[in-house]
Formats: structure tokens, sequence, C-alpha cells
């Protein structure tokens, strides 16, 4: 079994109210997803995220390729970290901690996603020769996206570490 993880940190000029309110709306999601995934929010996403919130939506992960994609909102802690488990869709294991960490001038948003994919060598091998890049691609315009949303926290860079 083969499991992998992204780690990601980015810093931006808000206050941790600020990035709460912005990051547990479920249907600000669509707005830091390329639009090239095709992201689509069928239900779940009208109200505020809690524990136990199923949230539906369809990706398009490559041309011609709709999945649909459930996901739980498991724990939450107000202004401090939330965490999506994947319930069905295209991995087998999908365990996402979003953390929300005050420092001087902002807060340092921190991703951790740990996955896995089916189909054991094949799936290796489309993590190796697109499933990685794809995932790093969505997460650097996510950090676009929140820079151009949000501003840019001065002197930083961000983070992104994958194995």
């Amino acid at each position: 079994m083969m499991l992998y993880r992204i780690h990601t940190k980015q810093k931006l000029p808000i206050d941790v109210e600020e990035a709460w309110s912005f990051l547990s709306n479920p249907a600000n999601l669509a707005l830091i997803t390329p639009d090239s995934m095709g992201f689509d929010i069928i239900s779940g996403a009208d109200r505020p995220m809690f524990p136990g919130q199923i949230i539906q939506y369809y990706v398009r992960p490559m041309a011609g390729l709709k999945i649909r994609w459930v996901t739980e909102i498991t724990h939450v802690v107000k202004h401090r970290y939330f965490v999506d488990e994947q319930r069905f869709g295209p991995y087998t294991l999908w365990h996402h901690k979003h953390f929300i960490n005050p420092v001087d001038g902002g807060v340092e948003m921190e991703d951790i996603v740990d996955y896995k994919l089916p189909f054991g060598i094949l799936g290796r091998l489309m993590h190796n020769l697109m499933v990685k890049k794809k995932l790093q691609q969505i997460f650097k315009y996510r950090e676009e996206k929140l820079t151009e949303l949000f501003g840019r926290f001065p002197n930083t860079s961000k983070v992104i570490q994958m194995n």
C-alpha cells in the first residue's frame, strides 16, 4: 500500500476570523479550484461547516472524465482547524486537514493531505505520470487565488511538499 502526502503552508495578511469565515464556507471551495477541474457542488454547501456535514460535488480531473466526489467534514474546531474525508470518489483514501495558525501580521494556512490511489501498481504509475502533477497544479492555483483575494504576505514563499 502506497500512502502519499501533500503538505502546504501559505501566509496571508488577514486575521483568523476572516480566514476562518472564508475557508469554513464550503461554497468558497469552487473559488479556489481551477476552472479546468469542472468543480460543481451538488449539495451540502448551503450552510457553515459542521462535523458530520456531507458535501457532494462533481470534478473533472481530466477531459471527458466526470467523477462524483462525496466528502464528510469529520472535525471542526472554530478558528483553528477542520478535517474533510472522502466517503466516495476517486481515491481509496483522502484525509485532508486544514489548519489556521495566527502569526505576526496575519495567518499561516497549513494543509496536510494523506491519500491513497486505487488499482495497486497501476495507481502508483498513474500517480507518477499525472496525479501528483495535477495535485501540485491545484494547490499552486489555490495559493495564487488566495493571494489574489487577500494579498501577499511580506517576505514569504509557499511551501509544497509531496512524497
